[in-house]
């Protein structure tokens, strides 16, 4: 649960629009929802202890949405802390949420090309924005934070996955198309190998990456997410607005629908395996990380998209005798 902050509507990025138009997220946002995250609360507290911010990192944080992920990694004081966002509104929004501190700065830019100093920053860290950009726009903001990351620095990120992850193509697209069509931004989720092979291209090593159900919508992780009262405000602004209910209960509509559709046979493959598969664990250092669960729950394996932080290390950089340069190993833990 996390504290209310209040939001105008007038505040928010898209709020001149229609809500037939308004992206999905800040539709979410004008209706009271503060957590924005497709993991919900859970994951990202899962992300920021794998990160291990401490006092002396400086963060770099992509697109912040309201500032809840913010407000969490400064509760860690870090030794300072810059937020980039691209929407001129949504960061003076930001700047507002934030305590007034020589070492926490908000700067419009974009996330491909931040113009912030090379290797300025040991921890990066970006939330459901990888996934609403093309696959080339992916690869320019993986690229920057490789940058920006100071050799042995940390990348996490929390988006969007498809199960499983040999899913046909013309499934994933009509999973891109169907989520673009109800959330008016273009969502272009990823198997975890894809994502994975699109860090490594850029130079970053996989740590661990955890799973948590697409639950955004659902009761629970409301409850869970916003609190009694935060969930009790989002279903009143609901009930008044039929509008903005008609859109929301697309949008869950069209999580169920995959969930129900890949039930089937992901439970033959899981039986098939004779495994379950909570957590995807990566071996470092002679041991294996290990994530719980959020809430201490097994994830439900049957959802098409679910939602995974995935963390990622910067390799040392070193050059040969004929100035070519190369990564190598290092322990990181």
């Amino acid at each position: 649960m996390i504290h209310d902050h209040s939001v105008q509507m007038t505040d928010l990025p898209g709020s001149e629009l229609d809500v037939s138009k308004i992206p999905g997220h800040w539709l979410l946002a004008r209706l009271g929802k503060r957590v924005l995250r497709p993991g919900g609360l859970g994951l990202t507290r899962a992300l920021l202890d794998g990160l291990a911010i401490g006092p002396a990192d400086k963060v770099v944080e992509f697109a912040p949405g309201l500032g809840v992920t913010a407000r969490m990694i400064l509760q860690r004081r870090p030794r300072c802390y810059t937020d980039v966002e691209r929407d001129a509104k949504a960061m003076q929004w930001t700047a507002r949420q934030l305590p007034p501190n020589p070492n926490i700065s908000v700067v419009v830019g974009r996330a491909d090309q931040t113009s912030l100093p090379a290797a300025s920053a040991s921890v990066v860290i970006g939330e459901a924005m990888l996934s609403m950009n093309t696959a080339e726009h992916k690869r320019l903001i993986a690229t920057e934070a490789f940058r920006l990351l100071r050799p042995g620095g940390r990348y996490g990120i929390h988006e969007l996955a498809v199960i499983p992850e040999d899913m046909p193509a013309d499934q994933k697209h009509e999973i891109d198309r169907t989520l673009s069509s109800v959330i008016h931004v273009g969502a272009r989720p990823l198997p975890a190998t894809e994502w994975r092979a699109l860090l490594e291209s850029v130079g970053f090593r996989i740590v661990t990456i955890v799973y948590a159900p697409m639950h955004l919508l659902r009761p629970v992780r409301l409850i869970q997410d916003e609190g009694i009262v935060g969930a009790l405000r989002l279903a009143k602004n609901l009930i008044l607005d039929s509008a903005a209910r008609r859109r929301v209960l697309a949008m869950r509509q069209v999580i169920e629908c995959y969930r129900q559709k890949f039930e089937r046979d992901l439970h033959c493959r899981a039986e098939g395996l004779g495994v379950r598969l909570p957590e995807i664990m990566q071996r470092r250092c002679g041991r294996v990380l290990f994530f719980p669960s959020p809430g201490g729950i097994e994830p439900d394996w049957r959802l098409g998209p679910r939602a995974h932080p995935l963390m990622v290390a910067r390799e040392p950089m070193v050059s040969d005798p004929k100035g070519h340069v190369h990564g190598r190993p290092f322990p990181i833990g």
